[in-house]
């Protein structure tokens, strides 16, 4: 039988509880008018789905699928798809990470319609299962040079960096100096990544040095361990003496990164905020109004900025970097190994579950 993965609900408060995962066997979905059937290969972890099983995200759902990320063959069309959809039979797609909102660059055309996909109440879609039914416009080309667990790792941390790095900072070019907080989270490195590609020059912080270097051998030009006094201090004296300033700060981690980097910003310069990790809020202060200082949110994007990255990974031949795999949707055990990754950090890359292939030669 085809299997799902969802929550367990238990009583506890939120960021106390700790939601157990739950192994459920489910019909293989039938595809509809202008539906396809996808077989998933791969599905990915994000930071959003520990908040989730820590009740610190809204619209929980304990029935639909967890997991937003994944990457899938096309196994079956319904009938009325498009000639577009219907050429993608037999080939290898990624979920659309969040739906509603197409292309309007500020947010979503109607937050009410919008969502991320995994253990959401909003949208029974999630990649956490071995066959999934979604619309034709929910799917993607995945491509061609990534493998099912690349194709996994790319989609909300491609779009979560494509729209800190180019659509908020409005520094994506090359020569620009460009902080990356965190290195080692999967928006960190995509952002790393991509930067490296536009021929900007990346900076990053960790708390681990092994990261930093690894981040070196990425393209990042320099690091600076954040658990060290002044570490800014450290940073100003890596930036290249004929730009000797930040461009901008692509922050995952909140907490005091506005005084930190405040005085090796440009006027004008650009903090994007995209989580905050360290801490729940950011300190804002009159200095950063003074130089003129801009703070921005970012979280996910629109479609139009998700065909852009992925057009882009395509033309310089990105792949995402991956921590670790574990293999077996039923594997609950290694799964939740994944978890306890994310939670003390350990992950240098994506944390990725490969979808067993039991079913792919099984009378279901």
């Amino acid at each position: 039988m085809p299997r799902s993965i969802t929550l367990k609900q238990i009583e506890g408060k939120p960021g106390q509880v700790y939601y157990p995962l739950k192994l459920n066997e489910v019909s293989k979905p039938v595809p509809g008018p202008g539906e396809l059937l996808v077989r998933i290969q791969a599905a990915a972890l994000n930071h959003r789905d520990f908040f989730v099983r820590q009740h610190l995200y809204p619209g929980i759902s304990f029935t639909s699928p967890l997991l937003c990320d994944g990457c899938g063959t096309v196994v079956e069309t319904g009938p009325e798809c498009s000639p577009t959809a219907t050429s993608l039979l037999n080939k290898r797609v990624i979920l659309i990470p969040c739906l509603g909102w197409d292309a309007d660059p500020n947010g979503p055309e109607d937050m009410a319609k919008y969502a991320i996909i995994g253990a959401s109440n909003r949208y029974m879609h999630g990649a956490a299962q071995d066959y999934i039914v979604v619309r034709e416009s929910e799917v993607e080309r995945c491509p061609d040079h990534l493998s099912p667990v690349e194709g996994a790792a790319l989609p909300l941390v491609g779009l979560t960096g494509w729209r800190a790095l180019v659509t908020k900072s409005g520094n994506a070019q090359a020569g620009r100096n460009i902080l990356v907080t965190g290195i080692g989270g999967g928006v960190a490195l995509q952002v790393l990544q991509l930067g490296v590609a536009m021929g900007c020059n990346m900076y990053v912080t960790s708390g681990d040095q092994d990261k930093i270097n690894r981040a070196g051998r990425l393209g990042a030009k320099g690091g600076v361990n954040y658990l060290t006094e002044g570490w800014e201090k450290q940073l100003e004296q890596m930036l290249p003496p004929h730009r000797p300033y930040l461009d901008t700060v692509i922050d995952g981690a909140g907490g005091d990164i506005v005084a930190r980097t405040i005085r090796i910003l440009k006027p004008g310069g650009v903090i994007c905020s995209y989580g905050m990790t360290v801490a729940p809020k950011t300190d804002w202060s009159m200095q950063a109004v003074l130089k003129h200082i801009d703070l921005k949110g970012c979280t996910t994007g629109s479609r139009t900025e998700l065909k852009a990255v992925l057009q882009f990974v395509t033309e310089k031949k990105i792949r995402p970097v991956i921590s670790r795999t574990v293999k077996g949707l039923g594997n609950l055990e290694a799964i939740d190994g994944l978890f306890e990754d994310m939670k003390h950090g350990k992950q240098f890359g994506k944390l990725v579950i490969e979808v067993d292939s039991a079913l792919d030669n099984a009378a279901i």
